[in-house]
């Protein structure tokens, strides 16, 4: 024989025992799980930041909005106490906030909807380690 056996570990002229192949596929597998494993908590922590930072544009834009309620109140209440130019000054000032508040939302719903907690990267190193796996039996 000139080239690698299979029955002997790629040595030609080396004889290896069952015990010792099924040793090596055990170790191989065992790797294969830890490599998985790791994907897996990389990708959910790639996912979660996704996430945290679009609840993080949703939490401003619900203060943006508490802020916009706040100054449009008191742009009501001065402009029903006493119609002085102050009142402009609280609307405009709340439709500064009330824009703000539409441009996190809106960022924010984007953010998380880009979010992918299907983790593809990992069902596809799964599939393929299954295929592995399955042309070792035979």
């Amino acid at each position: 024989m000139s080239g690698p056996d299979i029955r002997t570990g790629g040595a030609p002229g080396q004889d290896r025992s069952l015990g010792e192949i099924v040793h090596d596929i055990a170790g191989d597998l065992s790797t294969l799980v830890h490599q998985e494993l790791d994907l897996a908590k990389t990708e959910i922590k790639q996912e979660a930041a996704r996430a945290g930072r679009g609840a993080g544009l949703l939490g401003g834009a619900g203060v943006a909005g508490l802020l916009t309620l706040i100054f449009a109140s008191l742009a009501l209440t001065y402009l029903l106490d006493n119609w002085l130019p102050a009142e402009a000054a609280a609307l405009i000032v709340a439709a500064i906030w009330l824009v703000a508040a539409a441009v996190l939302a809106s960022s924010g719903r984007k953010a998380l909807k880009e979010t992918n907690p299907a983790l593809p990267e990992t069902q596809r190193s799964l599939k393929e380690d299954a295929r592995w796996a399955s042309q070792q039996k035979s």
